[in-house]
């Protein structure tokens, strides 16, 4: 049995203090300049049918089975109170009579469930956050918020990457660009230093389609952000995450890149496909077929990535 109690329980409420936090991530070399702490956020505007990140959509706190750490010893079965872990269910675990008191994850000795989502408040995100100090100043790293959503907590995350700024701590936010550009302007442009923006697709329709939400407000947030970073020598940088079948059509790519040059953007970096999203899906509860999307299956290979990035011609590709 786990003897330390994890900060942030499900029974804890949201405040204007905290944010719900899924993961703290350090040593990233993939979310920004140098090495990097990320901290991702729990919730999102979107629904991406293919989001890598699949525990990050909900909003709220969740139970994860990963039934390839059960050990089989049904500790977990005996505390439940609602009956609510079976092993006749397919599942295990019948989530409409769960009530996420999370004493089956205290008694889980193999770590098969386990809590997706703490409420942490900014003192304690900086705490985990100090350790990696040493690294940011060695390589010109810094802290990645990221998701989920992190703007979903624009109050939050402007004084999270303010006190962050007073240590000397460069901060960058990546979003998808679904936001209150106001507020964003208010809260967290002055205090952020870089901006990842993801352009998934330009057709309303088919971005509605495979993302839950049309992107006007999206693509007019990376218009204006586009020309107020230009004029104030901020870096914002595209992200084009590369979907068979959806995003990584010649049809998409090609109006993306047409777009970019019409905002005055000469970089991009082009996301590479990665299928094991629908494992985590499985662990939450979640569902989603493939059966329609063949090539999302596997990997992305060579010959694709390069027929991708031929169609940013002229572009720094990253």
């Amino acid at each position: 049995m786990r003897s330390e109690k994890p900060m942030g329980l499900a029974t804890e409420k949201p405040s204007q203090d905290k944010a719900l936090i899924f993961e703290i991530k350090g040593n990233s070399l993939d979310d920004g300049p140098g090495i990097r702490t990320v901290v991702f956020f729990k919730g999102c505007p979107l629904s991406c049918f293919w989001c890598h990140n699949p525990e990050s959509m909900n909003a709220r706190i969740e139970l994860s089975y990963d039934r390839k750490e059960c050990i089989g010893c049904d500790s977990c079965i005996d505390v439940c109170d609602k009956g609510s872990l079976r092993r006749d269910d397919p599942s295990f675990i019948t989530r409409s009579s769960c009530t996420l008191c999370m004493k089956c994850v205290e008694v889980c000795p193999g770590g098969a469930l386990s809590q997706v989502g703490r409420y942490l408040s900014v003192e304690e995100v900086l705490k985990k956050i100090v350790v990696d100090l040493p690294f940011f100043t060695t390589s010109g790293g810094g802290v990645t918020l990221s998701g989920g959503e992190p703007t979903l907590y624009m109050p939050y995350i402007s004084n999270l990457m303010r006190q962050l700024r007073h240590m000397g701590v460069s901060t960058l936010i990546e979003t998808c660009g679904l936001f209150n550009l106001e507020t964003f302007m208010e809260l967290c442009y002055p205090v952020c230093d870089l901006i990842y923006f993801d352009i998934k697709l330009l057709d309303a329709q088919e971005h509605k389609k495979f993302c839950g939400a049309t992107n006007d407000m999206i693509l007019k947030n990376f218009i204006q952000l586009s020309r107020t970073c230009a004029e104030e020598k901020k870096h914002l940088l595209p992200r084009v995450p590369l979907i068979p079948g959806i995003t990584a059509t010649e049809r998409n790519l090609t109006a993306i890149a047409s777009f970019l040059r019409e905002t005055g953007h000469e970089k991009v970096e082009l996301l590479p496909y990665n299928p094991l999203w629908s494992e985590k899906l499985e662990k939450i509860g979640s569902r989603r077929t493939l059966d329609d999307h063949a090539p999302m299956k596997t990997w992305m290979d060579r010959d694709d990535l390069n027929r991708c990035r031929a169609m940013f011609s002229g572009f720094e590709i990253i």
